[in-house]
């Protein structure tokens, strides 16, 4: 049996079975053309639907590498099916190794367990729907403590959603309401977080959700999307770092990545998209890499019907030279 664990804490409860969908599965495999060797990283585990599907391509002489930061993606993929110590006794089955860190950490940890290439790499920057469920206040529609950390260990993180309703200045909370959420009213809704934290501190995330609802005109209240999507979208995005993460997990894994490797990066909304199409046009024009996809692979109209989730997402490929 060739299943490795790493470092990883235990979850206090028994894992379950997931219920995330994969989004872009088919065309995410089908350009990162996997062969049976393949060093493989999978830079966010989540759901492990893209990682079960790349094990099953993988032979004798591939590895498997996953990351999460969340150590329940990690118990719940070692708790069944091909990632499972169960489900990998067959004589022929790749590696697999399954690391709980940030991908932002990649090299490091790669060099670590003396892994000084790769073959391919995914990188599936939408969260996984069990992090709606993990009770750290990522859900607008829950009443949970407002810490939006993917670490289970919200108390080791310098910065919760929490710290920044409370703490920052309101310039520096609409900013990245308006930067990394692209919320029109922005403003508005710094102005409404300031004014209600000096009455108390605001502790959960239907309590934002509510402020944040007042802060808007009605009719948008009213819109299609919740009034607080993007703004809860900004406030994760600024207490992991997702951007700093992603540069520097993507530089990374094209640091070890072999001639003729790949890189898919499956993106989520149009602030993410610009910034690896960026990248990815970067490390072009340097004549380190080709572009596989010049646009964007995007869903078919019967993944978005089967999964609305999926409207957004838009798959990048790059080669290297």
């Amino acid at each position: 049996m060739n299943v490795m664990r790493t470092r990883r804490s235990r979850s206090s409860s028994n894992p379950v079975p997931s219920q995330h969908r994969s989004v872009l599965l088919h065309e995410a495999l089908e350009a990162l053309d996997i062969h049976e060797s393949d060093t493989v990283v999978d830079a966010t585990l989540g759901g492990a639907g893209h990682a079960r599907e790349i094990v099953k391509k993988l032979g004798r002489g591939g590895f498997f590498v996953g990351f999460d930061l969340d150590s329940d993606a990690i118990d719940r993929a070692m708790s069944e099916g091909i990632l499972s110590p169960e489900g990998r006794m067959d004589s022929s089955a790749s590696k697999i190794e399954l690391i709980n860190a940030n991908f932002a950490d990649l090299l490091k940890e790669l060099e670590q367990r003396e892994i000084k290439s790769i073959d391919k790499a995914l990188f599936d920057l939408g969260w996984s729907s069990d992090q709606l469920d993990s009770g750290r206040g990522f859900s607008f529609l829950k009443n949970e403590p407002l810490q939006m950390t993917y670490r289970k260990d919200a108390d080791k993180q310098l910065i919760t959603a929490k710290t920044i309703v409370n703490e920052w200045e309101e310039s520096s909370i609409a900013d990245i309401i308006y930067g990394w959420g692209e919320e029109r009213y922005s403003r508005r809704i710094a102005k409404a977080i300031v004014e209600y934290r000096a009455t108390k501190p605001i502790e959960t995330s239907s309590e934002l959700a509510e402020i944040i609802k007042r802060a808007v005109p009605a009719v948008y209240a009213r819109g299609r999307i919740h009034p607080a999507t993007r703004t809860f979208q900004a406030l994760r995005i600024a207490v992991n770092d997702e951007f700093g993460a992603i540069q520097k997990g993507i530089r990374s894994a094209w640091q070890l990545l072999k001639p003729g490797g790949r890189i898919a990066v499956i993106t989520f909304h149009s602030i993410e998209d610009r910034a690896v199409k960026q990248l990815f046009v970067e490390l072009e024009q340097k004549g380190g890499g080709r572009r596989i996809t010049k646009k964007p692979i995007v869903p078919t109209d019967a993944e978005i019907s089967e999964n609305p989730r999926a409207r957004s997402a838009k798959l990048r490929v790059i080669q290297k030279n």
